[in-house]
């Protein structure tokens, strides 16, 4: 069996790397690249380089692209935003009908982005969106662009909407990640601000769990074709923040030191994000890691980072 060519956009990030790790474990043949993401011509010139290197190093292969970048959160700027997406639409555009329909395109999106003003939890995918913010506005944007790429291509596309990711390689100078920086703070003695209810509910994905997911919808995805897809990828297990405080209490093995505080950012947060997938439901059926366990780990991560200056 030929191998897979699979192109990870993002492979430095929480997500990217750690589906990098897993397809390089399946024997996928796994390219990367090094976008200078601060500067908009320099990011575009290198993803065009970089589209061209990938579809030129194989020829009648299976292949994937992951896009699991973007440096966006609640709070960044539309017009940040829309340049993150005009990045998307640029790769897309290159792509389109010049290659062959053996491959599928992968968008990381957000399920709290999408779904943060959504009622009637769980929320599936038929669930009506309502973003909250530009945040969850611009993830339904790229969306849009990798769906009608779909539609025009016939290139197979898989949206898959996320639930809360953590564990090892979290960006600490992001201002999202709560089990990561409930970590970073027990280790640096520093309290983390809460800025939500103790009630809010949030399913948490182990990170390793996640890429897994992903790497099993990319099989499957190989195996037929298929509109233009979008996916919950979740744990099915809602935690509230007051439990997750209470796992790390047993994981810290002392109360972890937060203080609640007032952010406009609470305004774009749902209270009750509960996730239940309903398509390609055998991608579903496995183990997930606990969250004590997933809490552990990534304070293992996070002590070790801190240890080399990260």
């Amino acid at each position: 069996m030929s191998p897979t060519y699979t192109w990870i956009v993002g492979s430095g990030g929480l997500l990217g790397s750690s589906v990098n790790r897993e397809l390089r474990r399946r024997g996928n043949i796994v390219y990367t690249s090094n976008v200078p993401w601060s500067d908009h011509e320099s990011a575009k010139a290198t993803l065009m380089q970089d589209c061209t290197k990938f579809f030129g190093s194989f020829s009648d292969a299976t292949w994937n692209i992951v896009w699991a970048a973007g440096a966006g959160v609640n709070g960044t700027s539309a017009a940040e935003f829309a340049e993150e997406n005009a990045l998307i639409a640029d790769v897309l555009e290159q792509i389109a009908g010049k290659q062959s329909a053996d491959g599928t395109f992968f968008l990381a999106s957000s399920a709290g982005g999408v779904y943060a003003g959504a009622v009637g939890a769980p929320h599936n995918e038929e669930t009506q969106v309502v973003p909250l913010g530009d945040y969850g506005r611009a993830k339904l944007d790229s969306e849009s662009i990798a769906v009608n790429f779909g539609i025009r291509s016939g290139i197979n596309v898989v949206i898959g909407r996320f639930a809360n990711l953590y564990g090892p390689g979290q960006n600490l100078s992001k201002p999202q990640g709560l089990i990561s920086h409930l970590c970073r703070g027990y280790l640096m003695a520093s309290p983390v601000s809460i800025y939500v209810p103790m009630d809010t509910l949030r399913d948490y994905l182990y990170v390793s769990d996640a890429a897994e997911m992903v790497a099993d919808t990319l099989a499957l995805s190989a195996r037929r074709t298929a509109p233009p897809t979008t996916k919950i990828f979740a744990s099915g297990q809602a935690v509230t923040i007051g439990s997750i405080l209470g796992a790390c209490r047993t994981v810290f093995r002392r109360r972890p030191n937060v203080v609640l505080a007032a952010s406009p950012l609470a305004a774009f947060q749902g209270r009750d994000l509960r996730l239940r997938s309903t398509v390609w439901p055998e991608i579903d059926r496995r183990t997930h890691r606990t969250l004590p366990a997933g809490i552990a780990s990534t304070l293992h991560a996070t002590r070790q980072a801190l240890g080399a200056g990260r």
